[in-house]
């Protein structure tokens, strides 16, 4: 990775530095309160039986993604509109704000359901605000770092995003097992957040998105017209393909489901199967965490810097669709703790998502309408399997065991395949593979 390095200029290195902490900082904060549902749930919620605690745990869960389409929408007009950096500088400071209220709001034995309703409002708060960051910071790296360096520019976004998962759970690890008052780390997460949020308006515009917008002015300016009648023109106006939309959605399909089964659907079995208190379901989630950092996050991002991405997950979409049918067996004859591990941990490893080809996707649409689609159909995707996985597992296991599994994940992973196939596809019409191709080999040759 030295060439890629030498080869970034400072602004650029700042760009990165600023976006990955920034996404460290959102991703704790937004996943502090998922990893710690185990116990606040019951400050929060109303007490039930075990089915109906399943449910509320589903339902506050979903609910961080069932609102992220109308954050989507409206980061993404202003992002296509305004510019990229300004969305990340508001997504921030919305996930500080939320997180300080969730610092003070009183339990339901305090106050009651108002209790439950504040708390799904900042759920939903965080996770509109999650999407127009995490968007926005992958769409600023593509359009300001070149190749081949852009992959592990935007690789370090999911690595950064995941040690802040990670954190948290270490974090709610602590609240459970020695007394850690939960409400320092949402103090703690909030005042990080709003340093965050100042830092980052130190950023320069991504420059793709700069040159397009000047180009658009320099037209209006040559022909007397005001630049604002310009952007019902062809150019800023350009239509996206239909087919690369739906296919970029299937690809976000999958890790929804897959996400759900490791770190929900796995913490029921830890409790219902092996009689796990929260905190020990915590610690082995840590576990699992860090090894979803490096067996995933770090691997792939490093693997990118030597392989073409789709490669990549063409791999792990091959080795996932062989082994998803033996996953009921295998659940089935668990023994003990560590055999769940393994099959979390492999689940991991080959997730199939969109990284580390992310860049390639987001090429593909036009550079006023990328924020908003990309953001949107991102957001759609993990709402509507966030919601399938949340309360469709809940039933189909329910009647099914955990054969109920394959009914959702096989024909994800279906969609998944047409999709990677499809982009590839474009990549080898246009030409675009054949160039990157031949900018890897240049910048090996360099380094050799």
């Amino acid at each position: 990775m030295r060439i890629f390095s030498k080869k970034l200029d400072k602004i650029q290195k700042q760009a990165i530095g600023l976006l990955s902490i920034g996404t460290f900082l959102e991703y704790f904060d937004l996943f502090l309160y998922v990893h710690m549902a185990v116990l606040l749930n019951e400050l929060f919620f109303p007490k039930g039986d075990p089915h109906t605690q399943k449910l509320l745990a589903a339902f506050a869960f979903s609910t961080t993604f069932v609102f992220r389409p109308v954050g989507a929408l409206i980061f993404g007009y202003i992002g296509d509109n305004f510019g990229r950096k300004v969305t990340i500088v508001i997504t921030t400071f919305m996930m500080a704000i939320t997180c300080l209220i969730m610092a003070n709001v009183p339990t339901y034995a305090q106050i009651g359901m108002a209790a439950a309703w504040i708390v799904t409002m900042c759920r939903v708060l965080q996770g509109m605000s999650s999407m127009g960051e995490i968007v926005g910071a992958q769409l600023f790296l593509t359009e300001a770092i070149h190749l081949p360096a852009r992959y592990p520019a935007v690789g370090l976004i999911y690595i950064f995003g995941d040690l802040g998962a990670t954190t948290a759970l270490g974090i709610a690890t602590l609240a459970t097992s020695y007394g850690f008052n939960w409400r320092m780390a949402f103090w703690v997460g909030a005042g990080i957040a709003l340093v965050g949020s100042a830092a980052r308006t130190t950023l320069r515009e991504s420059p793709e998105f700069a040159d397009a917008r000047r180009r658009l002015e320099s037209v209006a300016e040559r022909v007397h017209e005001d630049p604002r009648r310009l952007k019902k023109n062809a150019i800023y106006d350009q239509k996206v393909d239909k087919k690369t939309s739906l296919a970029y959605f299937l690809i976000k399909c999958t890790s929804p489901i897959f996400i759900y089964f490791v770190y929900i659907h796995s913490a029921s079995m830890l409790k219902d199967s092996f009689g796990y208190s929260p905190h020990q379901v915590l610690v082995h989630n840590l576990f699992v965490g860090i090894f979803q950092l490096c067996g995933w996050a770090i691997l792939r991002t490093y693997l990118s810097t030597r392989l073409y991405p789709l490669k990549i997950l063409q791999f792990a979409w091959a080795v996932t669709i062989i082994a998803a049918p033996f996953l009921p067996l295998a659940l089935n004859y668990i023994s003990a703790p560590w055999h769940l591990f393994l099959i979390q941990s492999f689940m991991f490893l080959f997730i199939p998502n969109d990284f580390p080809a992310s860049p390639i996707f987001f090429k593909n649409f036009p550079v006023f309408q990328r924020y908003k689609y990309v953001g949107t159909l991102y957001a759609l995707a993990y709402a509507s399997f966030y919601i399938v996985s949340s309360f469709g597992l809940t039933y189909l296991i329910r009647y099914f065991g955990n054969w109920g599994l394959l009914v959702i994940m096989l024909p994800v992973l279906i969609g998944y395949g047409y999709g990677i196939n499809y982009f590839k596809k474009l990549d080898l019409e246009s030409g675009r593979y054949k160039q990157e191709m031949n900018i890897r080999a240049d910048a090996a040759k360099r380094l050799a």
